[in-house]
């Protein structure tokens, strides 16, 4: 049978211009391509590192050093440099930074796996060792946190602070770590069990170019626009808020239908309806007191005209999310028929007003009834600044955020990743069988953060890596990280350079399992392109047209 089998030839199980790669081949691709992702994002690393200018398919120019943003904005097509953006992105999500210590730690992990496959190490020998060198690394790491309370303003103000370093920012990190804490104390609550949590989703931040020093943390909601009509009140105190999905206008008919008018009277007398019923509407919000209305639907003439008699602001055109804050400020619902609106339906705020921020008109509700809601004026000089302090701002909120949430800080400047590659070294001396080889890869892979620290500071990476393990290497020096600025090693807990613990956790499991993923994989099949039908255009030339 065997034999009949290789007479007849090769068989084939899969279409004509399918591509498989197997075995050995396709994990060194696959490290390779992970590896050339973490290679773009390396340079990025720590308060010295380099920006990156990406720009987009229409001439959009970014400039940032931010892993999240970079990966983010790269046109990126390999399957397995797919999985480790994915990284970043889950690093993002659940603690909004650290992004570039997970993917360049995924990368070296790779690296060093490639290695072990060379030396005739099974994979599943090597996802064993990251496994327990993984479970290992956050067992230590539990050891050396610290705790930190939501009254603690010093340590949240060096974790917003140690946030912002590095990025484009840096030069007004002090302002904007003020802003970071200013906002976290308005959004600050307790959850169920009795614990802080700072609840970001309340948060919105508006950019307008200026100067640094006009930004502002608001208590209320900020919208980007004026109200609709210059006849309407710019001002006003204690009043009735309604927010909708509506709009003051003629009332559509549920089905087309066309009109037809022998005579201007009988015209006349279609337009008198349609400006009945637009006045009923106003009449009827003026009636439950309402002096503001918040839509994302329009605002005819004439009702502008019957709302600036009655003295009530109107704005008109807004996003849903901007109404939907409107509403949860003030304490209100959003509307969607007039029909069955009732009091239970409109919010209160203590002031409404409109205010000239640079060239735009924006107005400003204050004093609402839900305190947490809060919204942000930034000012920059350009757009590409308003960006970079966003991101900043975006950045130190996560991390104070996670540092309340869990009551707890961990060193930064290497000091977490030095500490526990000299004690992986140790641990793997106790593990028997291969898996003592992974576990010790773990640990070298760690080396990499101080490293790129180091490089990217300008300083010896050797001399960095020899102080380091000199200082981890006695009873007391676990909280020793490189200062970038004099190449030393020096107590990071003392120097004011902290990180919630969770953006450290966080890193070593994404990072392991991104690596443990990649290296199973033994075989990559990939489908045949699908060929447009005969005569039609492809993608690229619909593009054209």
């Amino acid at each position: 049978m065997a034999q009949q089998a290789a007479q007849a030839g090769p068989v084939y199980i899969m279409k004509e211009g399918s591509q498989a790669t197997r075995g050995r081949d396709a994990q060194y691709y696959n490290i390779m391509a992970a590896l050339a992702v973490a290679g773009s994002v390396v340079s990025t690393l720590g308060p010295r590192g380099m920006d990156k200018m990406l720009i987009d398919s229409t001439g959009d120019i970014v400039v940032t050093n931010d892993g999240a943003t970079i990966l983010r904005k790269m046109d990126i097509e390999h399957p397995a440099a797919k999985m480790m953006v994915e990284v970043a992105k889950t690093q993002d999500s659940e603690v909004g930074d650290g992004t570039t210590t997970a993917v360049v730690l995924a990368g070296e992990l790779l690296r060093q796996a490639g290695m072990l496959l060379e030396r005739n190490v099974h994979p599943t020998s090597i996802v064993k060792g990251y496994s327990m060198a993984a479970s290992k690394a956050l067992e230590l790491i539990e050891k050396m946190a610290v705790n930190v309370t939501e009254n603690d303003r010093d340590m949240l103000r060096k974790i917003a602070e140690t946030s912002i370093t590095g990025k484009d920012c840096e030069n007004a990190k002090e302002f904007l770590s003020g802003m970071v804490l200013e906002a976290a104390g308005y959004m600050m609550e307790k959850d169920s069990a009795g614990n802080y949590e700072v609840e970001k989703k309340n948060f919105l931040l508006e950019k307008k170019t200026g100067n640094l020093a006009d930004s502002k943390i608001i208590e209320g909601v900020v919208i980007d626009k004026g109200v609709v009509n210059f006849q309407m009140p710019k001002k006003l105190e204690n009043v009735k808020v309604l927010a909708m999905e509506y709009g003051f206008d003629a009332k559509d008919t549920k089905f087309d239908a066309e009109f037809k008018v022998k005579s201007h009277v009988g015209f006349q007398a279609f337009r008198n309806e349609e400006d009945r019923q637009i006045k009923e509407q106003v009449d009827k919000i003026a009636r439950l007191g309402v002096k503001a209305v918040f839509t994302t639907q329009a605002i005819n003439d004439l009702a502008q005209h019957y709302m600036a008699k009655y003295g009530i602001m109107g704005v008109r055109r807004l996003k849903r999310s901007d109404v939907d804050r409107v509403a949860k400020a003030t304490g209100g619902q959003v509307i969607t028929n007039l029909d069955d609106i009732s009091e239970d339906d409109i919010g209160f705020a203590g002031q409404i007003e409109e205010v000239q921020v640079g060239d735009d008109k924006m107005i400003i509700l204050t004093k609402c009834k839900d305190r947490r809601v809060i919204s942000a004026i930034l000012r920059a000089p350009s757009s590409h600044i308003l960006d970079e302090y966003e991101r900043g701002i975006d950045d130190g909120l996560h991390a104070v955020q996670a540092a309340i949430k869990d009551g707890k800080v961990v060193p930064g400047g290497a000091a977490v990743e030095a500490e526990l590659s000299v004690r992986l070294k140790q641990y793997a001396a106790s593990i028997k069988g291969k898996e003592q080889l992974s576990v010790q890869a773990f640990a070298e892979a760690l080396e990499i953060i101080p490293k790129a620290l180091a490089m990217n500071a300008g300083l010896n990476a050797i001399d960095a890596m020899i102080e380091l393990k000199t200082r981890h290497d006695g009873n007391d020096g676990a909280n020793y990280g490189l200062d970038v600025y004099t190449g030393k090693a020096v107590d990071m807990l003392k120097a004011g350079v902290v990180e919630p613990l969770r953006v450290k956790t966080q890193a070593i499991k994404s990072a392991a399992e991104a690596a443990q993923m990649i290296i199973r994989i033994d075989d990559v099949l990939a489908a045949t392109q699908v060929k447009p039908p005969a005569g039609s255009k492809s993608s690229d030339e619909k593009s054209e047209d």
